[in-house]
C-alpha cells in the first residue's frame, strides 16, 4: 500500500489490478490493465476494466441544496492543535505508522477513553520502524462499533471515534484507515 499523487500516470499489464481509494471524494477503484491517471478525486482510464463505488468515509463534501446554499456561510481555519476525531466505517483499522524516532516504545496501545479494562497492545516489529501501514487484523483487535478509542505510540496519541454501522470483514482501505497526527 502507498500514497499516490494527482497527475501521476500508472502503466498496468493486462491482468495487473490496482485499488485506489481517494480519501477527499471516498471513490474506490477497482481497475484491471490499461493506462491510469491519477485525478484529485477520481481517475481518468484508458482501455481497461474499471469498477467505481462511493463508501462511507469522512470525506468532508458538503453537499447543499439551492436554498440552503444561498442562506449558509462558513469558514475554515487550520489550526496545528485543533481537536480532529478520525472515524473509521469498517472493522478492524489499518493504521499508518509513522517513522519512529530512535529510543521510542514500538508498543501501540489502543483503549477505551472512557474507563474500562479493555485495552489492546500491540508490538510494532522492525519492519515497520521507517514508517508503513499496521492491519489491526493480524493481532486479533476487535473494537466496539461506536466506541471511542485513544491510539497511542511512544509519544504520539490521537483518538479516533469507530462508526455504529461499521463494517467487519473485508472493506475498502479507505473505510478502515487511521493516520497519527504529524508531530
Amino acid at each position: 500500500m502507498d500514497y499516490v499523487g494527482s497527475g501521476q500516470v500508472i502503466e498496468l499489464a493486462p491482468n495487473d489490478v490496482l485499488v485506489l481509494s481517494y480519501l477527499k471524494s471516498c471513490e474506490h477503484e477497482t481497475i484491471t490493465g490499461g493506462t491510469v491517471h491519477i485525478g484529485s478525486n477520481k481517475s481518468d482510464v484508458d482501455g481497461l476494466v474499471l469498477a467505481r463505488a462511493l463508501v462511507p468515509c469522512n470525506g468532508g463534501n458538503m453537499k447543499l441544496s439551492a436554498q440552503q446554499a444561498n442562506t449558509s456561510a462558513a469558514s475554515s481555519f487550520r489550526l496545528q492543535n485543533a481537536a480532529f476525531e478520525p472515524t473509521v466505517y469498517a472493522l478492524p483499522p489499518i493504521i499508518e505508522i509513522p517513522k519512529m524516532r530512535s529510543g521510542e516504545s514500538r508498543t501501540l496501545v489502543i483503549e477505551p477513553a472512557k474507563r474500562s479494562n479493555e485495552r489492546f497492545t500491540v508490538d510494532i516489529d522492525e519492519a515497520l520502524v521507517n514508517g508503513g501501514f499496521y492491519d489491526l487484523a493480524k493481532a486479533d483487535v476487535r473494537l466496539r462499533r461506536g466506541g471511542l478509542y485513544t491510539a497511542t505510540l511512544g509519544s504520539r496519541k490521537f483518538t479516533f471515534k469507530v462508526d455504529a454501522k461499521a463494517k467487519n470483514g473485508k472493506a475498502p482501505v479507505i473505510s478502515r484507515l487511521l493516520r497519527f497526527p504529524p508531530g
